[in-house]
């Protein structure tokens, strides 16, 4: 088989495979036996580049033992019930080449969907593996009150991105609470139709940045990698990982992502009083600005005031304010929360 299958797929419980998908005709072993073939990486980063006629061959005989498993495994159990979530469109395209194709079908799966598990999610974390996310936090560009150009500039570099262009890495600054990773998450609410992946970097990842670019190299998909908070203490290995992997590196950062980061910190590294004075201050300064050199594009989200809080406020309350809910949002405020978006969310979540 081109990938190992348990054996309780032929012997027990249909549902130790864990495969789960909505199937709308109710033929769930035919899914199951399309995602075992999206999940043949290294088969498919072979006929995703080149078709050799021998493993053409090799690959036409495999789909003719799925075919006779599947007719099997139809037979036991025909109304077997895996679904929780739609099917993607490059997981129909697995099996319609698995019903009609034959081995060049296949090869066009790969090249114009990739694999499992990219052609099933959108969303990812990355620590030292790739993790996919099935149920991210919803974020709308819509939910962001009072920053139009903040939001048609990521907008367009987004586009420009999708298009198949360059995009330098980004950086999102601002007050806390303002949007910001609102403002990043909400290009996958966005664009995932159109091909967009969000993978959310953690700080220890960054030491394994060079086995995820391989990963996602070559894929028909385009990568936002997304670092939250980017703030870094001084003498941080990662922050001279990071330095070398944005600018300098030997490992070359492939065409299809786009790193984007959020922080609160103009220098990004945290200073100390130390670092301040004395002979070396102003190399330390240097050291500390080099990694925010290394981001080509700066979008400034300004914190917020009084009217873009309370504008907030009516948004996520779906109403204008009345007098008595405004004056009960600026005291919610007023407890130590202070004007953000986020303090505009929470209080419609509580008072709503």
């Amino acid at each position: 088989m081109l990938v190992p299958l348990d054996r309780a797929l032929l012997e027990g419980d249909p549902h130790a495979l864990a495969l789960r998908f909505d199937l709308p005709h109710g033929e769930p072993w035919g899914w199951a036996l399309a995602q075992a073939l999206l999940s043949a990486h290294a088969l498919a980063r072979t006929l995703a580049r080149a078709e050799p006629p021998g493993l053409l061959a090799l690959v036409e005989e495999e789909l003719t033992r799925l075919r006779e498993l599947r007719e099997r495994l139809r037979e036991r159990h025909p109304l077997a019930d895996l679904g929780v979530r739609p099917a993607s469109s490059g997981e129909w395209a697995a099996l319609k080449a698995l019903e009609e194709g034959g081995a060049r079908d296949l090869a066009r799966v790969y090249r114009e969907h990739g694999r499992a598990p990219f052609v099933c999610h959108a969303a990812f974390v990355w620590n030292d593996r790739l993790e996919p996310v099935p149920h991210p936090e919803p974020a709308e560009l819509g939910d962001l009150v009072g920053y139009a150009h903040q939001k048609k500039e990521l907008v367009r570099l987004a586009e420009r991105f999708l298009s198949g262009k360059p995009v330098p890495p980004t950086l999102l600054y601002g007050a806390r609470g303002s949007g910001k990773s609102t403002a990043a998450r909400a290009l996958l609410s966005a664009f995932a139709e159109r091909g967009l992946r969000f993978v959310e970097l953690f700080p220890e990842g960054l030491f394994y940045l060079p086995e995820l670019y391989e990963e996602l190299r070559g894929l028909p998909y385009r990568f936002v990698l997304f670092l939250d908070d980017l703030a870094l203490d001084p003498g941080d290995e990662r922050t001279a990982k990071l330095k070398s992997l944005l600018e300098g590196s030997l490992f070359a950062r492939p065409a299809n992502t786009w790193i984007l980061a959020t922080t609160n910190r103009r220098n990004l590294v945290r200073e100390t009083w130390a670092d301040r004075e004395g002979p070396a201050a102003w190399d330390t300064e240097e050291e500390l600005r080099s990694l925010a050199d290394r981001f080509g594009v700066v979008i400034t989200f300004p914190p917020f005031d009084r009217e873009r809080y309370l504008k907030a406020v009516a948004h996520h309350l779906g109403r204008p304010l009345d007098e008595r809910i405004q004056e009960a949002a600026l005291r919610f405020a007023a407890q130590g929360r202070g004007f953000s978006g986020r303090t505009a969310r929470h209080f419609a979540e509580l008072f709503g």
